[in-house]
């Protein structure tokens, strides 16, 4: 098991349910669009957001973002140590830096002080494109080997700062080589794993990669907070995010949708329904398994794993079914039909009733 460590209100590490997190990708010195898309993110189940910090006109922006974010927010930095210290000064709840590019022990030591002081945890990011020429050179190349001495070595320069409030990355485009460098990391290290396939692509095959990557090392009880990169809106990151979560009951919140590949004997429409279902309860953070099953003859038995579901039986016929109680005979809108009897099992609160 890894170390917890604290961001904001969070808790990292030390088998705290895993985090799901994304970035921004407006122009963080534009507070009013770059706060938008935090909130957005959130929404949509964020549970920490990354912002890009690279000048100093970003640093005073950060104060204002933090005051209007709902979420923990991490700054990212590349080489500058000075915008990392007046990011932690004006609030920050997360670091995202690689100390052995900011210039030295002095600077390191200046990085990790302000980072104790104001209980802010530092994430070292190595990727397959950013190792070191001499680790390239001793390994023949960005191997697992190499990613991982990378960002030890990284750790190392805080930790000889009397700092290790860490968390690492090694990631890279390609899916087998993401894979082997967490596990061995997570063989020779305590530290929390961030854990993605960086520069994925576009939805659909980043997805994809990410799904195979991300879930890999889940399943091997490797991870405590993931990205989902993908090109364009983040807000597709945050839902495979928590598809990858719910898939492998890692985290239960919103609808896990349960629908039928169908065949011959299907007798409605199930993807179209399966996708307006979807979309109309997609503000709905309770958990529940919500099924759209072709038949009745194998559906109500294939979907019985859902907390609610229907069953097609034609000409606009069909069966819903509740878990614990006798499946009910209805006929018309079937796809409106289940979303008011989910909508119905939700309280007020937001609690099954």
């Amino acid at each position: 098991m890894t170390r917890e460590i604290q961001i904001g209100k969070l808790k990292l590490g030390g088998g705290n349910p895993v985090l799901v997190q994304s970035m921004t990708n407006t122009d963080t010195r534009d507070v009013p669009a770059t706060l938008a898309q935090i909130r957005a993110l959130a929404e949509a189940g964020c549970d920490l957001v990354r912002v890009s910090v690279y000048d100093e006109e970003c640093t005073r922006a950060v104060r204002a973002l933090v005051d209007g974010s709902p979420v923990p927010l991490v700054a990212d930095i590349h080489f500058d140590y000075k915008l990392a210290l007046a990011a932690m000064e004006n609030g920050i709840a997360k670091l995202r830096i690689n100390p052995g590019n900011i210039g030295g022990a002095v600077r390191v030591r200046m990085v990790a002080d302000c980072a104790r002081a104001h209980h802010v945890p530092i994430r070292i990011g190595v990727n397959s494109g950013s190792v070191e020429k001499e680790l390239l050179a001793k390994y023949g190349g960005p191997v697992p080997e190499a990613l991982v001495e990378s960002a030890l070595g990284h750790a190392r320069l805080l930790e000889q700062a009397g700092y290790e409030e860490i968390v690492l990355s090694m990631k890279s485009s390609d899916v087998r080589l993401t894979v082997e460098s967490y596990r061995l990391a997570h063989a020779r290290c305590d530290y929390p794993l961030h854990v993605g396939v960086t520069e994925a692509g576009l939805p659909g095959q980043g997805t994809v990669k990410s799904a195979i990557g991300i879930g890999s090392l889940l399943l091997d009880g490797i991870g405590d907070t993931i990205r989902v990169s993908l090109s364009g809106d983040p807000l597709p990151e945050t839902k495979a995010g928590w598809d990858i979560l719910r898939a492998l009951n890692l985290r239960t919140r919103g609808v896990q949708l349960i629908a039928c590949p169908t065949c011959g004997r299907t007798g409605i429409p199930v993807a179209a329904i399966a996708e307006r279902v979807e979309r109309e309860l997609g503000d709905i953070t309770v958990p529940m398994k919500v099924a759209v099953m072709g038949c009745v003859v194998n559906g109500i038995g294939e979907g019985k794993e859902a907390d609610v579901g229907i069953a097609g039986g034609g000409n606009g016929a069909g069966v819903l079914f509740v878990k614990g109680q006798e499946p009910e005979k209805v006929q018309g809108d079937l796809a409106e039909i289940l979303i008011r009897k989910v909508r119905s099992l939700v309280g007020q609160t937001g609690k099954r009733e």
